[in-house]
């Protein structure tokens, strides 16, 4: 397939991990064998994952949530260390990107459920630290009910998302922040968008959507952040020749 340097160049080529202030380190987290033949990518690191991309004969792991986060014990005891083991006495990589990957107009996971739920990109949206990580898009012509549009998001997603549907009857404008994103519906609020799409409710968004007359649903954080991965493996393997395997772990957060 390719070297393992030549990937990670690739990778912060395309995502420009250095543009974003985020709470994890991007890009290649734990060093393993220089040539790369086959790669696994799942949304989390965890020991189930590394165990199964070890299973594939995996030589890389591409995760969007890595091993390490600002104020974990830094520590390498019990679970993390069991993570660390597996990958080092296998000689395998791990390589991830957080913020750069829902925020990529490619292969971001925003960007991707957009598309997935028949969305045109518009613009980016919500910032993190000064880096817009979100997308909005539009229906065109006459839009979409948020019957019709919580519909596609289960088709897409494969999880029965939860919708607080105050918004107008016909949804044009959309915002969409995957995973964690709860908070952002102020900036739809704000842009004056029809509806919000995120991954994880909380528990003050139906009122808030109710008394700002937006749509807010929550597809899933883990479920609207399997695309990036996914994307980015199917690109690295045609790329650069190799094998990619999605490791799907089911979660229903």
């Amino acid at each position: 397939m390719a070297a393992l340097s030549e990937i990670v160049l690739e990778l912060d080529r395309l995502l420009e991990p250095d543009a974003f202030s985020d709470y994890c380190p991007n890009g290649l987290q734990v060093e393993g064998r220089g040539e790369v033949q086959r790669i696994a990518t799942g949304v989390s690191a965890s020991s189930e994952l590394f165990e199964r991309a070890l299973e594939a004969n995996a030589d890389l792991v591409l995760t969007h949530h890595g091993l390490f986060w600002t104020g974990d014990d830094v520590r390498v005891l019990g679970r993390h260390r069991e993570r660390l083991r597996l990958l080092l006495a296998a000689d395998v990589s791990l390589v991830a990107y957080h913020l750069p990957l829902d925020a990529h107009p490619t292969f971001g996971n925003n960007a991707l459920i957009a598309k997935g739920i028949g969305g045109t990109l518009e613009a980016p949206f919500a910032a993190v630290a000064g880096r817009d990580i979100g997308w909005r898009a539009r229906f065109d012509d006459d839009g979409v009910t948020a019957s019709e549009l919580t519909e596609r998001l289960r088709a897409l997603t494969g999880r029965e998302p939860l919708a607080f549907a105050f918004g107008p009857e016909r949804i044009r404008t959309i915002g969409i922040v995957s995973g964690g994103g709860a908070r952002n519906v102020t900036d739809a609020i704000a842009a004056g968008l029809d509806a919000f799409i995120t991954g994880e409710p909380a528990e003050w968004a139906r009122a808030v959507a109710r008394e700002s007359a937006i749509h807010f649903i929550a597809a899933g954080h883990h479920a609207t952040e399997t695309f990036g991965v996914r994307a980015l493996g199917d690109y690295l393997a045609e790329l650069f020749g190799g094998e990619h395997t999605y490791i799907d772990i089911d979660n229903p957060v």
